[in-house]
């Protein structure tokens, strides 16, 4: 069975990825929105302690 040569696979590994990372990849962060910072503390639920039914 012939051996397929590596050379133009590199090329093709290469050229996906620059297709990726410079025409997909934008497209899909614009619908990423990002949590604005805030400068509220963050609350903490007040929490009662669990009754065990065998005690």
């Amino acid at each position: 069975m012939a051996q397929m040569k590596a050379k133009p696979w590199f090329f093709i590994k290469k050229g996906s990825w620059l297709t990726l990372s410079v025409i997909i990849q934008p497209k899909l962060l614009s619908f990423v929105t990002m949590n604005p910072p805030s400068n509220k503390p963050p609350i903490t639920p007040s929490t009662t302690p669990w009754t065990w039914p065998w005690t």
